[in-house]
């Protein structure tokens, strides 16, 4: 039987950000803003129908490998957390202690997982975009969208993401700068994209170098049509 966790570090190499949903637009009134065609490539009009997301978070940075695995219910906001053969259960909506050192990786992971939908969800942010743009890592010309994080509310305000994309608004590349820095903080890949029952999700992040990689496993979406 697994213990529960009392004690969470979030781990140092990855980034949080705000988690404040906000309806999502509708198509049929008026015209989709970038971030909501970027938001519906990725299959957010399929989120309605999730129960349950499944799954794991890892990371290799040079020979070191670390993992952490999610079940979230986002209906309810329950989550739960299995690390190094622990488990902890918690709900967003009530965050203790022990909840409050765990959910800042949460957040952190199911941002890389679902970044795109993130773009519609969040409040407090901020757009711009850039037409015509070398994306940092293919150096192919691609459009830019910048999102920056107000400097209030989340784990880490006032951060911003460049999203790199091409005509079929599926992001391909991205640079995250912390506290919205003019320099990058992280520059990484969005690759080995897979669908779910509609929902597209990246499962492959790396760096230019090759030295760092985020990856996600064991993903299961469990919606209510099964």
């Amino acid at each position: 039987m697994q213990k529960t966790v009392f004690l969470f570090l979030v781990l140092t190499f990855v980034f949080s950000c705000n988690n404040v949903k906000k309806d999502e637009p509708d198509s049929e009134n008026q015209p989709l803003t970038l971030n909501e065609m970027i938001a519906f490539a990725h299959g957010i009009e399929h989120w309605d129908e999730v129960e349950e997301l499944h799954f794991t978070f890892n990371v290799n940075r040079g020979d070191t490998h670390s993992e952490r695995s999610w079940i979230w219910k986002p209906k309810t906001d329950d989550v739960t957390l299995f690390r190094n053969g622990d488990t902890l259960h918690y709900n967003r909506k009530n965050l203790d202690s022990i909840s409050l050192q765990a959910d800042p990786g949460f957040i952190n992971d199911k941002y890389w997982l679902l970044a795109p939908f993130n773009l519609v969800w969040d409040e407090g942010t901020t757009f711009s975009q850039k037409d015509s743009v070398r994306a940092p890592i293919s150096n192919k010309t691609m459009q830019q969208l910048t999102v920056t994080y107000g400097d209030e509310g989340g784990y880490t305000p006032g951060d911003a993401y460049d999203f790199f994309f091409e005509n079929d608004f599926m992001i391909k590349e991205w640079i995250f700068r912390k506290s919205n820095d003019t320099l990058p903080s992280m520059i990484t890949t969005w690759e080995d994209y897979k669908d779910f029952d509609g929902i597209k999700i990246a499962t492959m992040h790396q760096n230019p170098e090759g030295t760092f990689k985020l990856y996600f496993t064991n993903i299961e979406v469990i919606t209510s049509n099964e």
